[in-house]
């Protein structure tokens, strides 16, 4: 039997719904949500991103800053635009697309943004703050993807959970929520050994590896419940995941397609955080 598609387009339009009227609530009491992104340079993915976070944002209430600058742009004056959005009361949450052109320092801008305004969940105050268990922020990607774990009716207490992948963003966040909610989790990277093997044992997978089909559906245990984070590009120009969706489908339980899965979750999530925010200033709270 074909596994279930986890649907994170029409969960994502659910929890924006949702914040929208959470968020006219606030702007009722005289607090609108407002999220500032910054965009350098003319990078096309990044465009498309950018202006998917724009149209949400609108869609949902919030206020939108939103500064396109040139890819010519100096990393002081970014790091002094960084500075007067974090300092603006207006300003909920500060979000700077990145990659950025490579003569800034993406590391030095990052550690810029006032931690309490870190939206995205990189800042590695937020980073810490989530592995001690007292978040503030959770990275949106894996606040996506545990939401659409818990949509797809999947227990976490006491499954195997392998994540493959170990990045800063992703993989190292998501195997944190996931051991806080009773999961037994494994990482796993490009030195592991028998990857295949290690797979076959997961009732949970999360794949965020970033190489077009890598995760062979042969490798996947019967009935488990994947979630393919990467988004890659064939020549063909057709959009993949990290793991053989095809083949896939036909063991897993329930899996995420791609595109229509993470990628919509994360921006629900990124709305989620900058009501956090908002609310948090309502509420005078830092």
């Amino acid at each position: 039997m074909a596994a279930k598609i986890i649907d994170g387009k029409a969960l994502a339009a659910r929890i924006r719904g949702e914040l929208a009227v959470e968020a006219k609530k606030l702007h009722e009491r005289g607090y609108q949500p407002g999220l500032a992104v910054v965009l350098v340079g003319e990078d096309p993915g990044s465009q498309i991103y950018v202006r998917n976070k724009t149209k949400a944002l609108a869609e949902a209430g919030y206020r939108c800053f939103d500064h396109h600058l040139p890819a010519t742009t100096s990393e002081t004056q970014l790091l002094d635009l960084v500075r007067t959005l974090c300092a603006d009361r207006a300003v909920d949450g500060v979000l700077v697309q990145v990659p950025l052109p490579p003569h800034i320092d993406s590391k030095c801008i990052l550690l810029s943004i006032d931690p309490a305004k870190d939206v995205d969940g990189f800042h590695p105050e937020n980073l810490g703050r989530l592995l001690i268990g007292e978040p503030r922020f959770i990275a949106c990607t894996p606040y996506g993807i545990m939401k659409l774990i818990e949509e797809a009716g999947t227990p976490v207490r006491g499954a195997s959970a392998v994540v493959v992948g170990r990045s800063n963003i992703v993989g190292k966040p998501v195997a944190v929520l996931l051991t806080a909610a009773d999961a037994t989790v494994t990482i796993c990277h490009s030195k592991t050994k028998d990857l295949p093997g290690v797979i076959g044992t997961a009732d949970i997978l999360v794949a965020a590896i970033g190489r077009a089909e890598m995760i062979r559906g042969a490798w996947i245990k019967p009935g488990a419940t994947v979630i393919d984070v990467g988004m890659n590009r064939l020549p063909s120009g057709k959009l993949v995941g990290d793991v053989e969706f095809a083949a896939a489908v036909e063991r897993a339980g329930a899996i995420t397609p791609v595109p229509g899965g993470v990628g919509p979750m994360t921006i629900a999530m990124l709305l989620a955080n900058t009501l956090e925010s908002a609310r948090r200033r309502a509420d005078g709270q830092p």
